[in-house]
């Protein structure tokens, strides 16, 4: 199960360049975020990952010439299979959810508003995690997590090692980060 495999090592890879799958296959961590990829290629990255026991997650809004509906995501489920797709979008995390995905939706706290909003929507669509970003606001976990049980993965920003700690030590799962010298367990820190 994706959340007990997350809780081995508390980091999420982001992946962003072809040249990263490779590297994050040498890594301790068992789960990625596919920020890039096409149509025509992101069934190999799927594949490829899946191959090495790693759990996958699309960013939907990031690969070209996949529709953001509910036949988008039908294809995706069926034929790309990957473990389950990040979104900003509350109207495919139900629809996503309803072909079997794991769904984490992102929400960017650039304000009190933004953060009500995607509170209030998470609620209502239940997206199995909420990615919140930029990671480097720890303590605005503590105010989500009294807001709601689904569990928090938080990422963006993210410079150093003491910074995913953080983010860990105020409540969150797990910290997503791009920056591949970052890709090791944080197993150490406990919330």
């Amino acid at each position: 199960m994706f959340l007990d495999r997350v809780k081995e090592s508390r980091v999420i890879a982001s992946i962003k360049e072809p040249r990263q799958l490779e590297e994050f296959v040498e890594t301790d961590i068992k789960a990625a975020f596919l920020l890039l990829g096409n149509l025509t290629v992101i069934k190999r990255y799927v594949d490829f990952l899946k191959s090495h026991n790693r759990d996958v997650f699309l960013h939907i809004e990031k690969i070209p010439g996949i529709s953001y509906d509910r036949e988008g995501l039908k294809f995706i489920a069926r034929h790309v299979q990957p473990t389950g797709i990040v979104t900003t979008k509350s109207s495919l995390v139900t629809a996503a959810k309803k072909e079997g995905l794991i769904v984490i939706q992102r929400l960017f706290l650039i304000d009190s508003d933004a953060l009500k909003n995607g509170l209030e929507s998470a609620e209502q669509v239940q997206p199995d995690f909420l990615e919140l970003m930029p990671g480097v606001v720890p303590h605005l976990i503590d105010h989500v997590k009294k807001k709601t049980d689904i569990p928090i993965i938080t990422g963006g920003l993210i410079q150093n090692r003491r910074q995913m700690e953080k983010a860990i030590e105020r409540g969150a799962t797990a910290v997503s980060t791009g920056r591949t010298h970052l890709w090791k367990p944080l197993v150490e820190v406990t919330q």
